[in-house]
Order: structure tokens, then C-alpha cells, then sequence
């Protein structure tokens, strides 16, 4: 199984084996450099431990505090720093050369969503038999997307082929992203839930496009076998 890597380990009390170090109270102030067995002794005394807080420092710098409240506040900042963090994913939104207007309109509505909640989107057009041959109905698609997503939006990939569809990817503009990530830490302030992420949109691809492009290719196959037949006979 897997498992992620763990940081550097941090020495406390009787485990700091270097003869000397720097020691700093809680509160920050300096005790200066101590052989380590005083520094031992001050930390016991206080009924505190003592921790290396900089191993790289000549001599280390340790702090005498209470590790185990150490330890919860290190957890509890890693915590709030991953929930003020924005992710940015890439969202996916599927067409056809054939997509008419209206579902075009509900294609660019979800890129919009996905745009505002800070995800890149991936638009990709997917051809079937004969489309391939006129690409430029997809150009046109995604020339009108992009132009209406222009307020919100950086294009980071231009349309190209890929395989048997076209692509492009687009991502928010910082602006939106600084936004995003402000009123994700204003609900984090506030203890709120982080809202639903917006759904991706079902591919509008369906078995009887499939059907009708592979019956028009047979039909055309059997006309031309029919037609070499009879010339034969002739």
C-alpha cells in the first residue's frame, strides 16, 4: 500500500544530541547559547520541553514550550491553511459538431459556473464518421464560446485536434481566481460549508447518431457494390 512520505521528524527533550544550543522561551525571549543538558534543566523546571525548532542553525535554535500544544497548533494552521487553499480543476464540457444553439447556450451557462467557482474547462468536440472532414463547424462553436466567455476567462490551450476531436482549454482569469480564494477564507472564517461544486454536463453523444452514421455509410457501400455489378454484367 502506498503511503506518504513523512516530514523530517522533530527532536525534543533527551533526543537533541548536539552538545550545545540556542534556547528560546515561549514568549521569545533569548536565554542564548546553553549546553544542552542546562538547557535540559531549564526546560524541566518550568515543566515545559524543549524543542528544536531550526536542526540547520549553528548551533540549533530550541524553543522551551509545551510540545503537545505545539503539536495541535502545527495541525491546526496545516488544517486552516488547506481550507483557505484553492484548488483549480479542469471541467470538461462535451459537444458535437452538430450541437444545435440550444444546448450550446446550456453548454456555455455550466462553463460559466465552472469558470466562477475557479475551475479550468475543457471544451472538446467529438466527431463521428464523415464530420471529421469539415472541422470548421467546431471552430465556429468554440470561437462563440470563447467570445462569450472572454470577461472571465484565459485561453491556455487554442483549438487543435486530438485523435478523432478538437480541444480547447480555457482557465479563470486571476482576478476571479483572488475572488474565489477571498470568499473561501471569508467562509472558513465564518465556519460555513463549502458550497456544492457545479455538476459537469452529461455528454449529449447518444446511440442513434452512431446508428445513423454507420447505416449511411453501408447504404453508400452497397449502392457502389451495386453499381459495379451491373456494369459488369453489361
Amino acid at each position: 500500500m502506498h503511503r506518504e512520505p513523512r516530514g523530517p521528524q522533530i527532536r525534543i527533550n533527551h533526543r537533541i544530541r548536539v552538545p550545545e544550543v540556542r534556547v528560546v522561551l515561549e514568549d521569545g525571549t533569548m536565554l542564548g547559547v546553553l549546553a544542552t543538558r542546562d538547557a535540559l534543566r531549564q526546560a524541566e523546571e518550568r515543566g515545559l520541553d524543549l524543542v528544536e525548532v531550526n536542526p540547520k542553525s549553528m548551533p540549533p535554535v530550541c524553543k522551551i514550550l509545551d510540545f503537545g500544544k505545539y503539536k495541535y497548533d502545527e495541525k491546526k494552521r496545516t488544517r486552516e491553511a488547506k481550507r483557505k487553499q484553492t484548488v483549480v480543476e479542469v471541467k470538461e464540457v462535451k459537444l458535437r459538431p452538430k450541437t444545435d444553439d440550444h444546448d450550446l447556450q446550456t453548454k456555455l451557462r455550466a462553463a460559466r459556473r465552472f469558470l466562477e467557482s475557479g475551475n479550468k474547462v475543457k471544451f472538446t468536440v467529438r466527431f463521428r464518421g464523415r464530420e471529421i472532414t469539415h472541422p470548421e463547424r467546431a471552430h465556429m462553436q468554440l470561437d462563440w464560446l470563447l467570445e462569450n466567455l472572454e470577461d472571465l476567462c484565459n485561453i491556455e490551450q487554442r483549438p487543435q485536434m486530438e485523435g478523432r476531436a478538437m480541444g480547447m482549454l480555457i482557465g479563470p482569469k486571476p482576478q476571479l481566481l483572488q475572488r474565489v480564494a477571498a470568499e473561501k477564507a471569508a467562509r472558513a472564517e465564518a465556519g460555513e460549508p463549502e458550497p456544492d461544486e457545479p455538476e459537469e454536463e452529461p455528454d449529449d453523444d447518444d446511440d442513434d447518431d452512431d446508428d445513423d452514421d454507420e447505416s449511411s455509410e453501408t447504404e453508400e457501400s452497397s449502392e457502389t457494390e451495386e453499381s459495379s455489378e451491373a456494369a459488369t454484367e453489361s
